[in-house]
């Protein structure tokens, strides 16, 4: 199934083009996030964080303030805020034409994180968490990554129960993108939610099939970094899981993933040039 190479992404003006895949980094504002290395504990490392990240080749850098890990803590939008808008600030200041996304189920982050200058919102529930979310991207005029799960983090490894996975997510995405549309976006991104309500052998199922989603026509966000299907299947732990992590994206890339959003920039962007030099 052949990638659509004219897929792009309007960034607060800037063309992201996605004719060659890119690579997004994670930078946590959380003190619970699964990844203890990812975690930010003040806005000078985060800065740090994301210049290494720009320096290695990030295209996009993908900014949270809660962990969506399984069982993680729900906060509020306002702490959630506390958290992220300092280090929006001085990396939108620093890098003024660095593309950034917020990493949030709340409208109201997603608005607050615009005005402080991120392009991108990055929504693991779609906008079934908050009914308001779907509209405010839309009048945002912003590109919003729909992601797949069930429920809430708390409660998601308790419905990983599908008839038919593939097609129960082909079907999701196709209700969820018509209803984007009709809200307004312009430019969606679908992330298939590895880790999210689906058990590892159905995590592998989903990334042995991702190139199916491709009809769909929207690009795909694979996010597979250090997780629990990685390190579980090797007996490992999150940190001991950065080869798992190539090993699986090269995987994505080959099924047609056109962004990787990762823990670990330089590894990730390295699989895109090795991947770029394979289908030359």
């Amino acid at each position: 199934m052949a990638n659509n190479p004219n897929f792009s992404l309007n960034c607060n003006g800037q063309l992201l083009k996605l004719n060659e895949p890119k690579v997004m980094g994670i930078i946590n504002s959380t003190p619970d996030s699964f990844y203890s290395d990812s975690r930010t504990k003040t806005v000078d490392n985060a800065l740090k964080q994301a210049t290494q990240m720009l320096d290695e080749g990030a295209a996009i850098l993908d900014i949270g303030g809660m962990s969506s890990r399984p069982g993680a803590e729900m906060i509020s939008s306002e702490t959630e805020c506390e958290r992220v808008l300092p280090i929006i600030d001085v990396i939108s200041k620093e890098f003024p034409n660095a593309i950034l996304s917020i990493d949030t189920i709340y409208s109201e982050t997603a608005k607050q994180a615009f005005e402080a200058g991120v392009a991108i919102v990055n929504d693991i529930s779609a906008g079934n968490l908050d009914q308001q979310m779907i509209p405010t991207v839309a009048k945002l005029g912003c590109p919003y990554i729909a992601m797949h799960m069930r429920g809430t983090p708390q409660n998601m490894k308790e419905l990983t129960n599908y008839d038919d996975l593939l097609l129960n997510i082909t079907d999701y995405f196709i209700a969820k993108t018509i209803e984007c549309k009709e809200a307004g976006i312009k430019d969606i991104v679908i992330d298939p939610g590895f880790g999210f309500a689906k058990t590892i052998e159905q995590n592998f199922e989903l990334l042995a099939n991702l190139n199916t989603l491709q009809f769909l026509d929207f690009p795909i966000l694979a996010g597979l970094s250090r997780k629990s299907m990685i390190w579980k299947t090797l007996n490992t732990t999150p940190e001991q899981a950065l080869n798992g992590t190539t090993a699986l994206n090269m995987l994505a890339l080959q099924q047609g993933a056109k962004i990787l959003r990762v823990h670990d920039v330089k590894e990730a962007v390295e699989c895109v040039k090795l991947y770029q030099q394979l289908n030359q």
